[in-house]
């Protein structure tokens, strides 16, 4: 029992480590591209470098293979992730732009909070199709246009993997404003990680699904180019 207990010890402090060593690499590789070119790369090379370790038979992993699985991922999403990712930054504008211009002018009445409630169920759905929607990308080497349309079937057709996923989120950013080391030392490594293995569980997707699918195991830079 006790051999028992040391193992499963062991495999949530190594998981802590890859979590923290994928937050280090995604802020190096971000200041590496620049910020405007790296972040949406580094977005995607995590999920990537998650697919992998949990696809892994033992997800025993170095720090040193964590950092050179992301950077073969980022490598190869240079191009992909910031054209999906500033498009998908695009769309979040205009959403927030338009909450706020309904919320904090004269527009009142019933329409206006009938545009108001309106306006945050879509920016509820947007938001659980960004955090799957990296995820997926992340599966298939498809376009980003392929990834967009299936993930918006994805977050109808999987609704219980789309809630959790949600969820989960937001209890990410509870902890982070509760305890803002969270942030600090594990970032945006956190919910990366959470979206990745709540796909892994509930979504069942092909060659990625915790059910025990046969499957052949990505590389790195197995997204294509849109």
């Amino acid at each position: 029992m006790l051999s028992r207990f040391s193992l499963r010890y062991e495999r949530i402090c190594r998981m802590i480590v890859t979590i923290f060593a994928v937050n280090v690499a995604m802020v190096a590789h971000t200041l590496l591209g620049a910020v405007i070119v790296g972040f949406f790369p580094s977005i995607a090379a995590a999920h990537s470098t998650y697919r992998l370790w949990l696809l892994s038979s033992d997800r025993v992993w170095s720090v040193r293979k964590t950092w050179s699985t992301f950077h073969g991922f980022w490598k190869g999403e240079i191009r992909s992730a910031n054209e999906f990712g500033w498009s998908l930054s695009g769309v979040w504008l205009l959403l927030i732009v338009d909450y706020w211009m309904v919320n904090w002018h004269d527009i009142g009445g019933t329409i206006g909070i009938g545009i108001s409630g309106a306006l945050v169920v879509i920016m509820v759905f947007v938001g659980m199709f960004t955090l799957l929607s990296w995820v997926l990308r992340s599966n298939f080497n498809e376009s980003n246009r392929w990834a967009i349309k299936t993930t918006l079937q994805m977050v109808v057709a999987r609704p219980l993997c789309s809630l959790i996923t949600a969820a989960l989120f937001m209890l990410t950013v509870w902890a982070w404003y509760t305890w803002p080391g969270i942030l600090v030392v594990f970032g945006l490594s956190v919910p990366a990680f959470l979206s990745s293995i709540t796909v892994f569980s509930y979504a069942r997707l092909p060659g990625m699904d915790i059910h025990g699918t046969r499957f052949s195991v990505a590389t790195p830079s197995n997204n294509t180019e849109d």
